[in-house]
């Protein structure tokens, strides 16, 4: 877990579960990188005042004891406020910005290999939700050390702090992190969290569980003083916490999908936690980590966690010499509910993004790439809707984000349930049956009828368009 500090603002923060896990190409979606995510806290809710952008303090003394009182302080108000329990003596170091730096680092080469982080980022083009060519690792490093005030490594089971931070600004950044620790003794998150692998979908849901409650922690240590509770609140939206992300120079650069995905665990994640706090308290929680969340969309649904509803398992049901050399598998995962809402966005307006993505019952999806050349991919998901009035719906819709998607194609065909055409780099498959659609992208029909044929499902017409070998050049038009 990361915090990072922007001094815009006297009181904001940026916040971030920053240590990679074996995901989410999101993680760009916690997998390469794991979720990032940030929160600014904002002025209505705290009482904070606009202050003009300071220089930074110098540097304090190493663990000198003012900060060591200070955040021996703080976790024992958040003991008190979380009713967990301090078990073991917690180490808390401040470290340097090179110190933390390195320490990221390390941890992205400790969690996820070059070829993971390789996959992931090819995963996240071949969905559209990054530009062709964007430098994800670098990116994601840079956005890593930027203001970067505060961590809890779950490894060490030890809490750092930038050697830079302001006496009276470390207070909230302890809140946060420190809520971390005391989850750990309790839960052993770093156990805990990895038990949801390899599904991706359920991890970023169990990661929204550890920083929406630090949220809610957080937010309880500063109401404290005002003598209130964040349960006894009317509802919040908690996009009243997030300030202008325009103040945040790596954020503005970022594309839509990156920002969603770090703002997920955090804001999602605190409105998971509030349904939590407001039924059962802080005790809610201990079922909480009794039995996880299975997916984001229990996240963004907390009534459908309450009442137990669980997508049914899938699988994509693929030959098993699918596709046939010289493609070579790079990863298999789920995406969830958050997931395909990001794929929608990227290209249908965010109201029907999230209208469609809420009927989500199930996915999963695989990438190939063509053996020797980095821009051919192919890409096949299969995704169940909630019912078959869903599924057409999807159809329609997710045929017109095709469409944005190559803007160059040729020999369009469509018929109710199918929906096809050609592409520079392979054929593009859309097809729906019942109450679940599959796609394939940038492979070649004889790919698809073997597919269809594994699956029970019709072969496409014979009346279609003669497709293209996955190979050749096809001539396009706009």
């Amino acid at each position: 877990m990361l915090t990072f500090n922007t001094r815009e603002r006297q009181t904001n923060l940026l916040s971030f579960k920053g240590m990679p896990r074996r995901h989410d190409f999101r993680r760009c979606l916690v997998r390469f990188f794991a979720i990032l995510a940030f929160f600014l806290v904002s002025t209505p809710l705290l009482d904070a005042q606009q202050a003009t952008p300071a220089p930074s303090p110098p540097a304090l003394e190493k663990n000198n004891p003012e900060f060591v009182a200070t955040a021996d302080e703080v976790l024992k108000d958040m003991s008190e406020i979380t009713g967990w329990k301090l078990k073991t003596p917690l180490k808390k170091t401040m470290r340097s910005r090179e110190e933390i730096h390195a320490y990221v680092l390390k941890q992205m080469d400790d969690e996820k290999d070059a070829k993971e982080r390789y996959a992931s980022t090819r995963s996240a083009e071949a969905f559209g939700l990054i530009p062709k060519g964007f430098d994800l690792e670098n990116f994601l490093v840079e956005l890593l050390t930027e203001q970067i005030a505060g961590l809890y490594d779950p490894k060490a089971h030890e809490f750092y702090i930038a050697d830079w931070i302001a006496p009276e600004d470390q207070r909230m950044v302890m809140s946060h992190e420190l809520t971390h620790a005391l989850q750990d003794q309790q839960f052993q998150i770093e156990l805990w969290v990895k038990a949801a692998r390899p599904n991706d979908d359920a991890e970023l849901a169990r990661e929204s569980v550890l920083e929406g409650s630090a949220m809610a922690g957080m937010l309880d240590y500063t109401l404290r003083d005002k003598g209130l509770k964040l349960r006894e609140l009317p509802d919040i939206d908690p996009s009243i916490f997030v300030g202008d992300l325009s103040q945040t120079p790596m954020l503005k650069k970022a594309p839509p999908f990156i920002k969603d995905s770090l703002m997920f665990p955090y804001f999602s994640g605190l409105t998971f936690s509030l349904s939590v706090l407001k039924v059962d308290g802080w005790n809610g929680f201990a079922a909480v980590f009794a039995r996880p969340p299975a997916n984001t969309q229990q996240i963004m649904h907390p009534e459908l966690y309450r009442a137990g509803k669980v997508a049914p398992p899938i699988q994509l049901e693929l030959p098993p010499d699918f596709p046939g050399k010289p493609w070579t598998l790079l990863e298999q995962n789920y995406m969830g509910e958050f997931g395909w809402k990001e794929i929608l966005k990227q290209f249908l307006d965010e109201d029907r993004a999230k209208s469609l993505s809420a009927d989500w019952n199930g996915d999963i999806y695989a990438t190939y790439e063509w053996k020797g050349t980095a821009t051919r991919l192919l890409l096949v998901t299969r995704i169940r809707l909630a019912t078959p009035e869903a599924a057409e719906r999807f159809f329609g819709q997710y045929s017109e984000a095709l469409e944005k998607k190559y803007v160059d194609r040729s020999n369009l065909y469509r018929r109710p349930n199918l929906f096809t055409f050609d592409t520079v780099r392979g054929g593009v498959f859309l097809r729906c049956v019942g109450s679940e659609c599959v796609t394939l992208e940038g492979g070649d029909r004889a790919q698809y009828l073997q597919w269809m044929k594994n699956l029970g499902w019709e072969a496409l017409p014979e009346s279609g368009p003669e497709q293209k070998p996955a190979g050749a050049q096809i001539k396009t038009s706009r």
